[in-house]
């Protein structure tokens, strides 16, 4: 074999090889831009803080603190964590410093008896360092450390993800809260004014101004108003409770207190910039956590492909044994060993071939996952910025047709006191307007969601 090979076999042996397929990041077809030419999102890091409500700020700060899902995803990364130490110490040999001492009695009337002179009992004191090392020179210990890398980078992902998630869920449940506050505060009001209504109706009816069947529809409304003004407060207590826990808030805080409000300013537009490009998209968490945990399943192919390839292996110690405890450091008392191994598997009943065929599979399954989990964030951005148009528009129809009831009802009350038109109208058109007060309520709630799912949607 002449230098030149001999050399670069040397350095192939010296350096190792790496088997299984290097990751490559796959190809997506992508849109060039939101082409949304419009105003600039605000910050991302507290992009809350554009509905200018201190109080939700201190909610969202109180949630990030104390959530127990928040809590749980920070441990899961200290086990990547510790699990990518684990593989890493696998690269490297293990040693350890052993001290054994025996003592031990020999048959005088044994087969083989010892010689004139010889004791029958010895001691024995033994204490070496020890160490083996199987030599990654395939790669499979690297393979895995990549892996467990990536695996940390992914779960790292999986946290910014539920921590952008639990903001929104935060937002929305707080405004949910809000909603709810002003519908019981609508459906109280009406309770009581219907309750005047009937008073009144009740002495015109005692006078013989009005029928018992306009009494009794007066009275109708009134009861239908006390239904729902219990189902809207059970409604918000629930939702309070949701949000408690979502706060990380203690079982007795969850009994005992409530969740503060203030006074949420709805932005007029939330909208993308011109010219943004669609692969910063692929910056959100969980496409990154989905693209981290393709990376771990690809490099895994290479562990379970290592198995073909025989493993080698060294072990060795050094240091000194003696019968006396005080000669165990002289030289004579010095002992050593160095062997090396080569295990080729040979018969494996398939097993090797099974851990690659299922390796493979895994990869593509998150090579798959990792597709869906692109689109569907496409998908949630095309909807988050309609939604912007659509939500605007659909409050502002409802703020205006409730406005247009309000002034109606107002009409058809003095018509009825005028005898122009029947009680019936009257009750017919406040009702209307009730059921425009909670719709326009609704959808300023709505209004404010959109606003909230499009940065989620976007990664912020």
């Amino acid at each position: 074999m002449n230098k030149p090979i001999a050399a670069a076999l040397a350095i192939v042996f010296m350096a190792g090889c790496t088997v299984g397929p290097n990751y490559v990041r796959p190809e997506v077809e992508l849109p060039k831009d939101y082409g949304v030419p419009q105003v600039a999102l605000a910050a991302a890091d507290k992009w809350w803080t554009l509905f200018q409500d201190p109080v939700l700020d201190k909610l969202v700060q109180e949630s990030l603190a104390a959530n127990h899902d928040l809590k749980i995803a920070a441990e899961r990364i200290e086990q990547a964590r510790a699990q990518l130490g684990l593989a890493r110490a696998d690269q490297w040999p293990d040693a350890g410093v052993e001290y054994t001492r025996s003592r031990n009695r020999t048959s005088a009337l044994g087969g083989t008896p010892l010689p004139e002179g010889v004791p029958l009992e010895t001691n024995s004191n033994r204490l070496v360092l020890r160490a083996t090392w199987e030599i990654d020179f395939w790669g499979k210990f690297r393979r895995a450390t990549e892996a467990a890398r990536a695996e940390l980078a992914a779960t790292e992902a999986g946290r910014e993800a539920i921590r952008s998630s639990l903001v929104g869920e935060t937002l929305r449940g707080y405004f949910a809260l809000h909603a709810l506050d002003r519908s019981l505060e609508s459906v109280t009001l009406t309770r009581l004014g219907r309750g005047k209504s009937l008073e009144l109706q009740k002495l015109r009816f005692d006078a013989g101004v009005v029928s018992e069947l306009e009494y009794r529809q007066v009275e109708a409304d009134l009861r239908s108003a006390e239904a729902l003004v219990p189902l809207i407060r059970q409604r918000r207590v629930a939702q309070e409770a949701a949000l408690g826990v979502l706060l990380g808030r203690t079982p007795r805080s969850l009994f005992e207190a409530t969740v503060a409000r203030g006074a949420p300013v709805t932005p007029s537009v939330v909208e993308v910039p011109a010219g943004v490009p669609s692969d910063l998209l692929l910056k959100r968490p969980d496409l990154r956590e989905a693209e981290r945990r393709l990376a771990a399943a690809n490099a895994r192919i290479g562990v379970a492909r290592a198995a073909y390839f025989p493993s080698i292996s060294l072990t060795g110690f050094f240091g000194g044994e003696s019968q006396s405890l005080g000669d165990l450091f002289k030289g004579p008392a010095r002992t050593w060993n160095l062997a090396g191994g080569v295990l080729q598997p040979i018969l494996t009943a398939g097993r090797i071939q099974s851990d690659v065929d299922l390796a493979d599979s895994r990869t593509r399954e998150a090579a798959e996952n990792y597709q869906k989990a692109i689109a569907n964030a496409f998908s949630e951005v095309r909807v988050a910025l309609e939604a912007q148009t659509n939500r605007r528009e659909s409050f502002i129809a409802q703020a205006g047709r409730e406005q247009s009831l309000s002034k109606a009802a107002e009409l058809s009350r003095l018509r009825y006191d005028n005898g122009a038109v029947s009680l019936f109208e009257v009750l017919e058109t406040e009702r209307q307007l009730q059921a425009a007060r909670l719709e326009a309520i609704d959808a300023e709630r709505d209004r404010r969601n959109a606003i909230v799912d499009l940065y989620i949607a976007l990664g912020a």
